[in-house]
């Protein structure tokens, strides 16, 4: 049996559901990320912020605002201590010299490899109703769906661009 097939179908398909979903599942997420996460300043946010940043080519700090919808101001106070707790540095953009890219250290990479551990336990804890097939499978399409970028985009970059 395929791991869809075990997926329970809509019984209402003139009520959607999807917005209570995702809200109770984020509202979750950030509860259990901001537990694993809490030495940080910022918690949640700032594991977000190390996350993105660290995964994908070095964000400039308006686009890594517009990815995750901090305010712009708000994310200058948590790269401002992210930076003073040594784990990001902001570094120049050679192709825009008004922008800074965001760049993790050594030490913001040893502090996210130790939090993404945390962090993938505590996904699989929230989705533990699911079947390993049925979690990545519902990863995946939440991923696409979010993106909206075709792969090998800086999906920072295409949130800044509008």
């Amino acid at each position: 049996m395929a791991a869809t097939d075990r997926i329970p179908a809509r019984t209402a398909p003139s009520r959607s559901m999807l917005g209570w979903s995702l809200t109770a599942l984020l509202r979750e997420w950030k509860a259990r990320v901001s537990a694993v996460a809490e030495d940080l300043p910022h918690g949640e946010r700032s594991y977000q912020v190390l996350a993105m940043s660290a995964h994908e080519e070095p964000p400039t700090q308006g686009a890594l605002a517009a990815r995750l919808g901090i305010d712009r101001t708000v994310m200058t106070y948590v790269l401002d201590d992210l930076e003073r707790a040594g784990l990001i540095e902001r570094r120049l953009d050679l192709a825009d010299r008004r922008a800074r890219r965001i760049v993790v250290t050594e030490v913001g990479r040893g502090v996210l490899d130790e939090l993404d551990e945390r962090v993938a336990e505590a996904e699989a804890e929230l989705l533990s109703g699911l079947a390993p097939e049925q979690r990545d499978l519902l990863c995946g399409l939440l991923e696409h769906a979010a993106s909206g970028a075709a792969p090998g985009d800086d999906r920072c970059g295409v949130v800044a661009r509008g």
